[in-house]
């Protein structure tokens, strides 16, 4: 297991770096996979009210799937333990759905594969759907929405985010002709999730 920690506006002593590692080894010892690499940055933020406080940020990446946790709180610490307890979650979620789950029938991709059920109307799909799913434990996948992508700038798509009460949105970009996510921060503000393009050599 590979754990790098990273500091923005907060110096990370060596006692926070041990401390660090303590907590995340025990988090991911409910599922431990390798390879796994783990990135952990902590910051330094001042609210509106300038009170200040610490954000513990995580992010776990192994065998193509991405676990992220994030905290905040006045004590680094307390912000540690948050998000280290969020990561144990987390895989304890992952390990169910991914490992321990073993039922007879067709598995979710199968459905959605299946050019039969995704020719049907919204409803055949999502009764579909919540069939497969309907003895599994935890969340179900239950709604199916059909969006037109329009090719519009970001300016446009703040807009149309706005005017539709929605906490994310998804156009074509005018700018990069790709499908993109803008969506609120909690923190305030927006964000815009654009899709990385590998170049294909051959």
């Amino acid at each position: 297991m590979d754990i790098s920690i990273a500091g923005r506006r907060l110096n990370i002593t060596e006692e926070v770096k041990s401390y660090i590692n303590d907590r995340v080894e025990s988090a991911v010892k409910v599922f431990k996979i390798d390879p796994m690499v783990i990135e952990v940055v902590l910051r330094h933020e001042q609210t509106a009210s300038n009170r200040d406080r610490n954000a513990a940020e995580i992010t776990l990446r192994t065998k193509g799937h991405v676990v992220r946790t994030e905290a905040t709180d006045e004590d680094i610490h307390a912000a540690i333990d948050i998000a280290t307890a969020k990561l144990e979650r987390q895989l304890r979620k992952y390990k169910t759905r991914i490992v321990d789950k073993r039922k007879s029938g067709p598995k979710l991709s199968e459905v959605l594969a299946d050019p039969l059920i995704m020719a049907a109307d919204l409803q055949a799909r999502e009764e579909a759907l919540i069939a497969v799913q309907d003895t599994a434990d935890g969340d179900i996948l239950v709604r199916i929405k059909e969006i037109k992508l329009e090719l519009m700038d970001i300016d446009e798509a703040m807009l149309q985010m706005d005017l539709i009460g929605h906490d994310f949105f998804v156009f074509n970009s005018s700018q990069t002709g790709l499908i993109s996510v803008l969506y609120r921060r909690r923190d305030g503000g927006y964000g815009l999730i654009i899709p990385k393009v590998e170049s294909i050599e051959g």
